[in-house]
């Protein structure tokens, strides 16, 4: 995408998505994402909900999810983002994972959720950590163990 002016970029991409059908699921994600790296979400999201509508399968899939939620947050929908984020967390686990929590907690944190977003974003990290990552996915369950218990 670096290599092209945004403008010619986005019209590559509709050039390319016309070589499928009309209502390609893939199709509509690639031009969502075209949109959204150009920085128009507010045209990206309405083809991502059409690629997932359509049946967007696979990493696209995820990646539709992950894309439509931060676009949603960008335009101030953080609840919706959250919403569509959260229901990820029971998906599937594969490469997105992390993602899927680093922006489930950038909207959390839009929502005055804050310790509930560093609670994601801790247990997201210990994941990755050599050493102390029990303890750490630990201490990120206690950051919300209290929260659940006023409730």
């Amino acid at each position: 995408m670096d290599q092209y002016d945004p403008e010619l970029f986005v019209a590559e991409i509709e050039k390319l998505a016309t070589e499928l059908p009309t209502e390609s699921a893939v199709g509509l994600f690639e031009r969502g994402s075209s949109q959204d790296s150009t920085g128009h979400s507010d045209l990206a999201i309405p083809l991502y909900q059409s690629a997932l509508k359509q049946g967007l399968t696979g990493i696209r899939r995820r990646r539709a999810c992950i894309q439509l939620a931060s676009s949603l947050r960008n335009l101030g929908r953080s609840e919706e983002s959250v919403e569509l984020l959260s229901a990820e967390l029971d998906a599937t686990p594969d490469e997105l994972n992390a993602a899927v929590s680093g922006f489930l907690a950038l909207a959390l944190a839009d929502l005055g959720r804050e310790r509930e977003a560093l609670a994601i974003s801790l247990t997201a990290l210990s994941s990755y950590l050599p050493r102390y990552n029990q303890s750490l996915a630990r201490y990120a369950q206690h950051l919300t163990a209290s929260d659940e218990l006023d409730k």
